[in-house]
């Protein structure tokens, strides 16, 4: 009974906006698609039931009653779509990793090696997080293989040094070392342009629509005042907001240089580990650049989520993990159903026009505003339209066009400030919902970060990280320009 309204509330939205008539512009369809898709979120945000079990049901609704296709058919393979995704491989594979991580003891003594350098306080924690992703980001073009694959790993073994645990503990430390890695990667993902997959494919949208071109130090040189800024607000912030409730633990140090002592010397399944993930970073920054020759299978490129599924492979060959570890992996199946779910259902919502609809929509009032202020809102638009994505390449694809044909077409409006402003916020707007990008589904199943928690914070990261873009890296521009 006292969860009962948290079932009920999914089904309250959907009922209401069903049965409410279409706006103008929209035809029944469209609506009643929006209909299922806000009825999703909605049971994401009050925890209804799983997160798989609710995109599930959602996908299951749309795809039945023929939404986006009339045709059985064709309306069962646009829901399967989802399910070849290459970017919902690479989570799976993020967990993997960290079961590898795990099981070799590798991630462990990572973790007790951070503690005895810096676990002394709960902040400088943060700040070593927030400068490792730094460090790998500039090499890294897929966030999800950075953080995800390569930061979530190690980091998700700290809480436990301090007895914080998913659930009723994770408030000790865990929420705040967890959130601060996944709000770190949103920041590096705009300040590099080889940080984030979806930039370049921007830019090369922004050449082609407002013909406007960025190299990768003059995207450098416009982000950093507000990258640099903010990677060293990150782990500050995050420690106002989450409150961890270990402060100081000048004991812990100690205890970890013992428990290292008592590991002994690395083993073989550690030094294999080590190695795999050396592999796994090399051809990430390598092979994610055609202009690289990477002699794999005598080809130029290797896919982020090939390198992953190559580094399985070599697991399982190697013993690290074996299958029964892989399918026993409870949370990274949830996270296969509930963000291949969300992702198919939000490429939906481009495909039957409702995102181009709210964008177009937006727009035509801007004609006659001021070109500084339509600036804005047209950024204001591009960024917390984001929560109707689950991936920012189709954001990208479906909204940035949109928006700099709108931009171009208004007399003395500043394309160029224009463009960088929506490209620099690819990363960011990577932080407002647990499936906003790649990362998200992973730190979002966690424990660590309740789901509420997880809508909180990302509202509060978003507004500021929205807040610098405006007030730091627009009036830069200008300056630089």
């Amino acid at each position: 009974m006292k969860n009962r309204w948290r079932m009920l509330v999914p089904w309250l939205v959907w009922l209401a906006l069903f049965v409410a008539p279409a706006p103008a512009g929209l035809n029944s369809n469209q609506w009643h698609y929006f209909a299922i898709f806000a009825a999703v979120i909605s049971g994401l945000v009050v925890e209804s039931m799983s997160p798989g079990a609710v995109g599930l049901i959602g996908l299951t609704a749309a795809g039945i009653l023929g939404y986006i296709d009339p045709d059985p058919n064709k309306s069962l393979r646009w829901a399967l779509s989802g399910f070849s995704d290459s970017t919902v491989w690479l989570i799976v594979g993020a967990f993997v990793f960290a079961i590898g991580y795990r099981k070799s003891g590798l991630g462990k003594r990572i973790a007790l090696l951070l503690v005895r350098a810096l676990g002394r306080r709960t902040l400088g924690l943060g700040y070593a997080v927030a400068f490792a992703d730094l460090i790998l980001a500039p090499a890294t073009p897929s966030n999800t293989a950075r953080s995800g694959g390569t930061i979530y790993p190690i980091i998700s073994n700290i809480p436990k040094i301090y007895g914080s645990e998913p659930g009723a503990t994770a408030g000790k430390i865990g929420t705040y070392v967890l959130w601060t890695a996944f709000a770190a990667t949103a920041v590096t993902s705009s300040l590099f342009l080889t940080a984030l997959a979806p930039n370049a494919a921007a830019l090369a949208i922004a050449k082609k629509t407002v013909g406007v071109d960025v190299g990768w130090s003059q995207w450098f040189a416009g982000m950093a005042p507000f990258g640099l800024v903010m990677i060293l607000l990150v782990p500050a912030l995050s420690y106002v907001v989450c409150r961890p409730e270990v402060k100081t633990s000048p004991e812990i140090p100690k205890w970890a240089a013992g428990e290292l002592q008592a590991m002994g010397p690395m083993s073989r399944s550690e030094w294999i580990m080590v190695g795999l993930i050396v592999l796994a970073m090399l051809l990430w920054i390598t092979g994610s650049n055609p202009s690289i020759r990477v002699p794999v299978f005598g080809s130029n490129f290797i896919n982020a989520t090939m390198v992953v599924l190559l580094v399985i492979s070599l697991m399982l060959i190697t013993g690290v993990v074996d299958l029964a570890d892989i399918v026993a992996e409870k949370s990274a199946w949830d996270v296969f159903l509930y963000f291949t779910s969300l992702l198919t259902l939000a490429s939906g919502l481009n495909e039957i026009g409702f995102v181009k609809w709210i964008a177009e929509a937006f727009a035509k009032p801007l004609a006659s505003m001021a070109p500084m202020t339509a600036m804005i809102m047209l950024v204001a638009l591009f960024f917390w339209i984001h929560y109707f994505f689950s991936s920012i390449t189709s954001h990208t694809a479906a909204v940035l066009p949109v928006v700099l044909a709108v931009g171009a077409a208004m007399p003395g409006m500043s394309v160029p400030t224009l463009t960088l402003l929506c490209v620099y916020s690819l990363g960011i707007m990577g932080v407002i919902s647990p499936y906003a990008t790649g990362p998200a589904p992973i730190y979002f199943s966690s424990g660590y970060i309740g789901r509420s928690q997880f809508w909180k914070f990302g509202l509060i990261f978003g507004i500021v990280f929205f807040a610098g873009l405006l007030l730091i890296v627009l009036p830069w521009l200008e300056v630089i320009r």
